[in-house]
């Protein structure tokens, strides 16, 4: 709801801007830089409401669509909405972040069924003009902890401590599940604390080692490739990484929660990766 009320404090502070002095329209102005994440929760809630005035904030000359069930540009964008059934959309962004020109939000969708996503908007002179994201069907039941994919904190701190921590996490999926070097697990965690928002898998990294060890036996393996992004606010850090899940080219976004320099939280998205020949447009899913 926050967000949702300084989004209009923006809307209202923009149009009295000819009104103010020229020190109230400087101050206006970096209000209207600050508020990037409003404006993106702003964005996505009008899939829901339908709502004209947010997707201003899309530049639609420039806009880019990584989403590869959805064509190119505003256009692509509309037309994706106009498919809806009529009142089936629901929108609840349950935390968001931002870094530089990129904002990150964290999802709860009935977009074509119910829906855990993160989206990532790339702002260039104050317009949205690039999109990615990745989706995963929201489960019935909580996972063997009782957690769902998006309960616990919302909001970042340690703000200055964004660089150190996205170089912390940068190494852990590097080491681990880029590179499976496993001696260096126990580093990065503060014991075995560790709160898991994964559906199939509980807290705690002896739940982590439990379901692999399942997984394994099945015959399911996870391999991370590589690294594409990592965005960071505080005390959270998102990276998005291309590799495979029981042999299918898979997109994974983690998010993790940083607490005193170890990896204390996680939750994720994993979708699988359409060949190229049902992609609707040919930017790819990453593309950074």
């Amino acid at each position: 709801m926050k967000y949702f009320k300084q989004t209009l404090l923006t809307i209202t502070a923009a149009i009295t801007f000819s009104s103010c002095s020229s020190q109230e329209r400087e101050i206006i102005k970096k209000e209207t830089v600050m508020n990037k994440k409003q404006q993106v929760v702003a964005l996505l809630k009008a899939i829901e409401t339908g709502a004209a005035e947010p997707v201003g904030v899309i530049d639609a000359a420039k806009y880019k669509q990584h989403n590869l069930a959805i064509a190119d540009g505003l256009a692509g964008f509309g037309a994706a909405l106009a498919q809806l059934p009529k009142g089936s959309a629901r929108v609840n962004t349950v935390r968001v972040f931002e870094e530089g020109n990129f904002v990150f939000a964290h999802t709860d969708y009935n977009f074509f069924g119910p829906k855990i996503g993160f989206d990532i908007f790339r702002f260039e002179d104050g317009k949205i003009v690039e999109h990615w994201d990745n989706l995963q069907e929201k489960p019935v039941n909580a996972n063997p902890s009782g957690r769902t994919m998006t309960d616990g904190p919302q909001e970042a701190s340690e703000l200055e401590k964004t660089e150190a921590n996205k170089i912390l996490v940068r190494a852990f999926v590097d080491d681990i599940l880029v590179n499976g070097k496993m001696e260096k697990l126990a580093g990065y965690f503060n014991g075995d604390n560790y709160i898991q928002h994964n559906p199939q898998i509980a807290d705690q990294l002896s739940g982590l080692g439990q379901a692999l060890g399942e997984w394994a036996k099945q015959g399911i393996t996870m391999k991370y490739d590589t690294i594409h992004k990592v965005l960071g606010e505080g005390n959270f850090v998102l990276v998005v990484s291309e590799g495979h899940l029981a042999g299918k080219l898979t997109s994974f976004y983690d998010l993790f929660r940083v607490e005193k320099g170890k990896i204390a939280e996680h939750w994720d998205v994993i979708e699988p990766i359409a060949p190229q020949s049902e992609w609707k447009n040919q930017n790819g899913k990453f593309g950074f």
